[in-house]
């Protein structure tokens, strides 16, 4: 395999995954968010993460590919390899993400509060008599025609 085959296969499975991923954000769309978000980011890593194939070439192919080829086909020994490798990224991108999550929490609380004390403001103003307009005309009965004075 050449070089520019094997950036080739690269290319087609990087579009490919990102295909599968869309389709994975669409069908868990629906669920709550605290769910959603990280089963979306363990579909990220199984799909994008790479293990090494043969050290003395340095060439790499999707973990999930490597582990069920070797599972399924009992034809190498990279399956530990590439099982190890989607853990360490998987527990890599899971720690991340709860910085994220412990640095938006106080974030969201306060936002939510603001608009909570803004929805309260809003109601008590509509509640209040407006008597803005001091020398308000009485609306016109049965249809009469009100002519505008100069």
């Amino acid at each position: 395999m050449t070089e520019n085959d094997y950036l080739t296969a690269w290319g087609l499975y990087a579009f490919a995954a990102l295909g599968c991923l869309l389709v994975w954000w669409r069908m868990t769309r629906w669920m709550w968010r605290w769910l959603r978000e990280p089963l979306q980011l363990l579909m990220a890593v199984l799909l994008l993460s790479p293990t090494i194939v043969d050290p003395v070439k340095t060439q790499f192919a999707p973990a999930v590919a490597i582990t069920a080829l070797d599972l399924v086909l009992k034809v190498g020994n990279n399956a530990w390899r590439a099982i190890s490798d989607l853990f360490m990224y998987t527990m890599i991108v899971f720690a991340l993400y709860i910085v994220f999550v412990l640095i938006r929490w106080p974030i969201e609380r306060a936002a939510n509060a603001r608009r909570e004390r803004k929805a309260a403001t809003d109601a008590a103003l509509a509640a209040e008599p407006e008597d803005d307009e001091p020398f308000r005309r009485p609306a016109p009965v049965g249809g009469m025609r009100v002519e505008p004075r100069l």
